[in-house]
């Protein structure tokens, strides 16, 4: 049985603030981790992917961008992390396309940016990070944990901040 959803928040973040919250987080990001990254343009989401990236030891030598018109980016480090774009996908089938629980069941972190538009695919067991404009240079991020591994992840990492 999975414990109840957790919840955790980081306000008045400033770009560097925000790459080390997400570096920590792909640090411990653990095989099979999907991320539902949600907010409006220019939030945060695609900063907070390459610093992730980062954390999961992707190499410098390959520098992380948005996926937009891809769609789909695959890095290879400690644990692969795949970055998807959902921006310009127009339905549900599109999104199930992706199928983006192939790699996740491989032991890859999934992020998805704009995971909300298709909220009903998501799977149960995730973190939804919602990023908000604070300001011209500062961005607050709720987080919210669903399943056990990610409530754990984001209890550890949480405790004392």
């Amino acid at each position: 049985m999975n414990p109840s959803p957790v919840e955790a928040e980081f306000r008045g973040l400033d770009r560097d603030a925000l790459a080390a919250v997400a570096f920590r987080f792909g640090a411990a990001a653990f095989p099979g981790l999907f991320v539902a990254l949600i907010g409006p343009l220019g939030a945060g989401k695609t900063t907070f992917v390459q610093s992730f990236a980062v954390g999961a030891d992707v190499p410098p030598s390959q520098p992380v961008g948005s996926p937009t018109f891809v769609l789909v980016h695959e890095y290879a480090g400690r644990i692969d992390v795949i970055h998807c774009d959902a921006y310009r996908l127009r339905s549900a089938a599109e999104y199930l396309d992706l199928a983006l629980d192939e790699p996740q069941s491989t032991g890859a972190a999934v992020l998805v940016e704009w995971a909300d538009r298709f909220a009903e695919l998501l799977p149960p067991e995730r973190l939804e990070l919602r990023f908000s404009v604070a300001g011209a240079d500062f961005r607050d991020v709720t987080i919210r944990a669903h399943g056990k591994r990610e409530v754990a992840l984001v209890n550890a990492l949480t405790s004392g901040s």
